[in-house]
């Protein structure tokens, strides 16, 4: 029984740890209105943020996954926090030391501990539950918890910077800031007092991340990933954008607006969970995938006098504030839906039949969420070329035809891998 009890107390804190990936990550895109504003950045630029929390997980995606091998999924989690503390004092100076430096290398030492924490979460959580269904229905609620927080980020941060002017800055998210920092203080202290019973871990080798990418529907998986991140984080960042530059919306209810779409995560993920034993991840990646292509495609091309009212919620005095915008934003908003379901999807069937290659290619897979910083990138570039946030949905729509290629034909498992 206590044993038992020890294992809880691990499965609860890496719930919290999903919880509090999306917390920190998600800070990056209503922070760039404040970029903007503070450091007069321009459109491409603004997105630092975004673009240095991704790029770590380029960096870090494989050796996080060296770092279990040698330490354990404890004493990297441990480390995991130690650096998302350092990343996020960093961000909290860049405001009173008005340094856009400061603030990159803050963004970027936080992507160090996002990934390190996503390649400990994943695994654990799966193990804790033994595998199976029971893995599977811990690694759903943690994604559920996952996006609750996200849903928090926006809410936190609408109520903090309510309209961006002239002086508005970084020192005005700041109190968000403090709560992550919080949050990890305690991470630390509740993960040191953990128990967690460490699995046995196969040495990451070279020949292992070749043999993985040598299975034709995993390399087209790794890349459905890439641009996945596309779809899940382009349509809320630059929805926000196109919500104050082009609606007229103050800054704090547009990401009170975006906290919806998270909460439409949150929704789909609930949803996936209880259905996923029944339906197979090719049907329900096809399927969203193609809704997802038709609802960007309508909130791009819709008229914008036709208007719809959308929701957000007023934490502040606890109402819910109905905002009346082009009804292509309410398609902005439904795209929530259909992502909800594509990561786990596209892992699934990426990772069918790679049997001792499963464990590389987990690592392969961290590296390429760094697909959110080079097309969130993207999308800004179309944006500065074309004067359009609307147009600038091309990026992410174009992304989700990929991912319906993927699910139809490029999943199709490969015979044999390579040599």
């Amino acid at each position: 029984m206590a044993q038992k009890s020890k294992q809880w107390a691990a499965i609860i804190m890496m719930i919290a740890l999903f919880a509090m990936i999306a917390f920190v990550t998600n800070l990056c895109s209503p922070m760039a209105v404040i970029v903007q504003n503070q450091f007069g950045a321009s459109e491409l630029q603004s997105q630092i943020g975004n673009y240095a929390n991704f790029i770590a997980y380029l960096v870090m995606g494989i050796p996080s996954g060296m770092l279990i091998v040698k330490y354990g999924y404890k004493k990297t989690a441990i480390l995991a926090l130690i650096v998302g503390i350092i990343g996020m004092v960093l961000e909290l100076l860049s405001g009173t030391m008005e340094s856009m430096w400061v603030y990159l290398a803050g963004a970027f030492i936080s992507g160090f501990c996002m990934c390190m924490l996503n390649c400990v979460v994943n695994p654990l959580l799966n193990l804790l539950g033994g595998g199976g269904n029971t893995g599977n229905q811990l690694i759903q609620i943690g994604g559920a918890f996952n996006s609750c927080a996200a849903v928090a980020v926006y809410i936190i941060l609408g109520a903090l910077i309510g309209e961006v002017t002239k002086d508005t800055a970084i020192t005005d998210a700041a109190p968000a800031m403090y709560i992550a920092l919080a949050i990890f203080l305690l991470a630390l202290f509740v993960m040191f007092l953990t128990k967690i019973e460490e699995p046995t871990q196969e040495p990451v080798k070279m020949e292992l991340i070749k043999g993985a990418l040598g299975f034709r529907h995993f390399a087209l998986g790794a890349l459905a990933i890439f641009l996945y991140m596309s779809v899940e984080v382009g349509t809320p960042t630059y929805m926000i954008k196109y919500l104050i530059s082009d609606c007229g919306v103050a800054a704090g209810t547009a990401s009170l607006i975006a906290a919806v779409y998270w909460f439409a995560m949150f929704i789909g993920r609930s949803v996936g969970g209880s259905i996923g034993g029944k339906v197979s991840s090719r049907t329900m990646v096809a399927t969203t995938a193609c809704v997802a292509v038709i609802l960007i495609l309508f909130g791009m091309f819709a008229p914008e006098t036709m208007t719809a009212n959308v929701p957000g919620v007023d934490w502040a005095n606890l109402n819910v504030v109905w905002t009346q915008v082009p009804i292509g934003v309410a398609a902005f908003i439904c795209v929530g839906l259909c992502t909800s379901v594509m990561w786990g999807g596209i892992f699934n069937m990426a990772v069918e039949g790679l049997g001792k290659y499963t464990a590389a290619a987990s690592g392969i897979f961290m590296t390429m969420v760094f697909g959110c910083a080079v097309m969130v990138a993207v999308q800004a570039w179309v944006v500065d070329f074309t004067g359009s946030y609307l147009t600038s949905y091309i990026v992410p729509c174009l992304c989700a035809a990929y991912i319906l290629f993927y699910a139809l034909i490029g999943s199709r498992v490969s015979k044999k891998a390579a040599e």
